[in-house]
């Protein structure tokens, strides 16, 4: 008796994409091809499977020019921390596609934010010093969910504040051709919590009067995070 064979889920799925879902966005795709993409957005978010940036945005494909990584970091420009993909691909989208919109996408219950309170596997080498990037945004208090919230918000702002350093966006933005987004999703209501730049505090986009975006202010001379920490006291934290 033969064995039996084992149904490959996965190569169900890309079958199904090629007859099935394809036909219909053919010719979309074969206009990005011949004119190639011109995505007005890039959007760095977190890896997290949870974080879907098509659905949350309502866009499709040619829209977005995609960055994801653990925790949705930016490394400084310097590169004095290595080569990164995440650099090279901000440089692209920047100088190349010409994009006008830069989002920053964190969320709730993200683990990248949590691993900055806790121990990482010896052998994460490199998540380790992946970390480092949030270091700065995490809280010296005792963990819990307001702390790890604010942490998450905090770490927006904080690459907001690193894509300033790159000269090629700070061109754009102070020229008013680009502008920044700072994004806090909340996986559980489904919403989005947008960055407030005059105010220093995320805002429902239920409510929000813009979708996160404000002049840059140059003049701030405390980190833009530090303004977020307003509505958490750290003393009454246990």
């Amino acid at each position: 008796m033969k064995d039996a064979v084992v149904p490959d889920e996965l190569l169900a799925r890309i079958r199904r994409f090629h007859d099935h879902t394809f036909p219909g966005v053919q010719e979309q795709f074969q206009t990005l091809v011949s004119e190639g993409q011109h995505p007005s957005i890039l959007f760095i978010g977190c890896s997290d499977s949870r974080l879907v940036p098509y659905l949350l945005t309502g866009t499709g494909p040619g829209d977005l020019f995609l960055i994801r990584n653990v925790g949705a970091f930016v490394p400084p420009y310097d590169g004095s921390t290595g080569y990164h993909g995440t650099s090279a691909a901000i440089e692209f989208a920047v100088l190349n596609l010409k994009v006008a919109r830069v989002i920053v996408c964190g969320h709730s219950h993200c683990g990248g934010i949590r691993a900055l309170y806790e121990e990482v596997n010896p052998l994460a080498k490199n998540l380790a010093a992946w970390l480092e990037l949030g270091r700065e945004a995490a809280l010296p208090v005792q963990v819990c969910p307001e702390a790890l919230r604010r942490t998450e918000q905090r770490a927006v702002v904080l690459q907001l504040e690193r894509l300033m350093g790159y000269p090629m966006v700070r061109s754009q933005v102070e020229a008013g051709l680009m502008t920044l987004h700072g994004w806090h999703y909340v996986i559980e209501d489904g919403e989005i919590h947008v960055f407030d730049v005059r105010s220093g505090q995320f805002v429902p986009a239920s409510v929000a009067t813009h979708s996160g975006h404000g002049p840059y202010i140059e003049h701030l001379s405390e980190p833009l995070f530090n303004e977020i920490d307003m509505a958490y006291k750290l003393g009454d934290n246990p």
